[in-house]
């Protein structure tokens, strides 16, 4: 992702695909060693190029994956493949992770109704797998508080190992990457609105029309208020990063520009 220059925090790492992220997770949950994944949409994007301590989240992470259809296009035109990966998608396959492994989970954000659905979907969708804690923060919760260090004593006094983090960009990053450095052998994975399309809060939108690329436009329908000026901004930067996407085009053989 360099085509986001200095906004990735001067990591211009490339975006894991589902199997490598899952094989990967799969040794770190064995051997007890943690990490932290981000899915990076166009959202995102923008909020890393202009804020400077999202840019500091994003570079602690361990792992990123491409969110979003913009992201892969973007990826394409710096002459990269990526695949899709979205941190709703991820929710059940790390879940089945963490039960095969023997590994507990935390839940963390939304609401405690909402995950309390999410862990019975999870423990249907998951034989075997215990959700050892549920923390719905208080709204306003700030990840650099001191009720965000309650909260991480909390998740570590669980046994968890792994942790769902839905508490919305940029507070699940800001959280992730300070949860990393206290909790080094658990993991942390910010799945946005992942635990509450799997307890019904949410309705995700239907496989067509994420097909499409026209899942940002079902969500915008549905709530209209909130996502309106989100989708405006992440328009209006598209341009830019699409030019700066092909300008990190690596030149053809024989000297011949991009």
């Amino acid at each position: 992702m360099d085509w986001l220059g200095e906004s990735d925090g001067g990591t211009a790492r490339a975006l894991v695909a589902r199997e490598a992220l899952l094989a990967d997770l799969r040794s770190r949950l064995r051997a007890g060693r943690g990490f932290a994944i981000a899915t990076l949409n166009l959202d995102h994007a923008v909020k890393l190029r202009a804020d400077p301590a999202f840019r500091a989240a994003y570079a602690a992470h361990s792992h990123v994956t491409a969110d979003g259809h913009p992201i892969v296009w973007l990826e394409r035109l710096a002459g990269r493949r990526a695949e899709r990966v979205t941190g709703a998608d991820l929710v059940v396959p790390l879940a089945r992770l963490a039960a095969a492994e023997g590994c507990s989970v935390a839940l963390v954000g939304s609401t405690a109704a909402s995950l309390d659905g999410a862990a019975e979907r999870l423990q249907r969708e998951a034989p075997g797998l215990h959700v050892a804690a549920r923390v719905a923060p208080k709204a306003g919760f700030d990840p650099a508080s001191s009720d965000a260090a309650r909260l991480l004593d909390r998740i570590g006094e669980s046994g968890a190992g792994l942790c769902l983090l839905a508490l919305g960009a940029p507070k699940q990053e800001l959280f992730a990457a300070r949860a990393a450095a206290c909790l080094p052998h658990m993991g942390f994975a910010s799945v946005g609105a992942g635990l509450d399309f799997l307890s019904g809060r949410q309705v995700r939108a239907p496989r067509a029309v994420q097909a499409f690329a026209l899942e940002w436009a079902w969500r915008l329908a549905r709530d209209p208020r909130r996502l309106g000026g989100r989708y405006a901004r992440c328009a209006a930067a598209l341009p830019g990063l699409a030019l700066a996407a092909r300008r990190a085009r690596p030149a053809r053989r024989g000297g011949a520009g991009p």
